[in-house]
């Protein structure tokens, strides 16, 4: 049975000081059963995309998108939780319960508040996210942990740094057309290729610009099964999605390589019945920009370690071959972590349906989404198409 969004909502993302993550899932949730112009009542189940650990008070949150709405009040909702896929395991998992029949219209949110506790509290609450005996426990944060991947890949393939800083240029120029957007500023190639005390060195050879951001932000989506999709105003049906899990220690697979990414998008566009050929656009997880890098040659758009190459013929950029993060990606649009996954499927449905305004790409058929947790260890692709 095919799956189809049929509705969706997306807030801003940023430093929200006014929002608590109560408000943002009741304001997402509210916009998008008005967008898919369904009645609260007619949800049938809910899933809640929420990391947490220690952000905000409170580890029981999947009732709070029942104060949304009066008629969610007695639906199913449970809170999923897988690291920086969180988003996608929510939607995943609200998929998957109507493929079995069990729910017609299934509500997924996507939320976060994770500026109210200071850098270092994040960079801990993050690094418990690694495999902590190995990782976090000798003092690895994520940024870290993606520096020595960068690392690698330097010492394999020559030094990147300029490629990095051509990705980071790229996303924030993309940045600047998305409203939703946390930092809408074109900082340029320069800026970001060089150390300066505004890009400092974060772990080298990561700059700041290098690294995605901390955020605060919602997303949302209502979800049908394609017989109901059939009488409603809009429909992006989800052609084809897998999910891959890698091991958690960084120690036990080659990093350069992201097997799980590649694993997970092979499943993906092989139930989608397409190639990578025939997609018109791509939002993948550029937490930090060596791992966008990475997923170039993850997701065939160019052989191992001649990811550069993407760049180098203009194929990522929104008016080539095959955008990639036309939306600013998460090292400019913002990387909520439980919202991250949602406002991928969220962007990518805007894009097919012709309802991104002025980071609209032309004419898109086919979308493809990558959404990465930890370490390439929690990996989810799906390929979508206007219905």
């Amino acid at each position: 049975m095919s799956v189809c969004i049929v509705g969706w909502a997306h807030s801003p993302f940023g430093r929200l000081g006014d929002e608590t993550l109560e408000s943002l899932i009741v304001q997402v949730t509210r916009q998008a059963l008005g967008h898919a112009d369904v009645e609260s009542t007619d949800i049938d189940a809910i899933w809640l995309g929420h990391f947490n650990g220690g952000f905000v008070p409170g580890s029981f949150a999947s009732s709070l998108v029942l104060q949304a709405d009066d008629g969610l009040r007695w639906k199913p909702a449970t809170r999923v939780e897988n690291a920086c896929a969180t988003g996608a395991a929510a939607v995943f998992a609200a998929i998957d319960a109507i493929e079995s029949g069990r729910a017609r219209l299934a509500l997924v949110v996507g939320a976060e508040k994770m500026t109210g506790v200071s850098t270092a509290e994040t960079t801990e609450i993050l690094a418990n996210a690694s495999y902590v005996q190995e990782e976090a426990h000798r003092g690895m944060t994520f940024p870290g942990l993606f520096a020595d991947i960068a690392k690698a890949y330097f010492d394999r393939y020559g030094d990147h740094s300029a490629t990095l800083a051509r990705i980071a240029a790229k996303n924030h120029a993309n940045g600047v057309r998305n409203p939703y957007a946390q930092m809408r500023r074109d900082l340029g190639f320069d800026f970001c290729n060089a150390v300066s005390a505004q890009n400092p060195m974060i772990a080298a050879p990561l700059r700041k610009t290098d690294c995605s951001l901390i955020s605060d932000g919602a997303a949302a989506l209502v979800l049908a099964d394609e017989r109901t999709s059939s009488a409603m105003r809009r429909a992006v049906r989800i052609l084809g999605h897998a999910q891959v899990n890698d091991y958690l220690p960084t120690s036990r697979h080659d990093m350069t390589a992201l097997e799980g990414p590649r694993r997970a998008w092979q499943q993906a566009l092989s139930r989608a019945n397409c190639t990578v050929s025939d997609l018109s656009l791509i939002e993948l997880h550029d937490c930090f920009t060596i791992a966008e890098l990475l997923l170039y040659e993850a997701l065939g758009l160019a052989p191992l370690g001649k990811g550069a190459r993407a760049l180098e013929s203009g194929m990522v950029y929104p008016d080539g071959a095959l955008p990639v993060n036309p939306s600013g990606g998460l090292k400019a649009k913002g990387h909520p972590i439980g919202a991250t996954g949602v406002s991928m499927h969220v962007l990518a449905a805007m894009q097919l349906c012709g309802d991104a305004g002025e980071f609209q790409v032309r004419a898109p058929r086919l979308a493809g989404i990558l959404n990465m947790g930890g370490t390439a260890v929690a990996n989810y692709a799906s390929i979508l198409e206007a219905a």
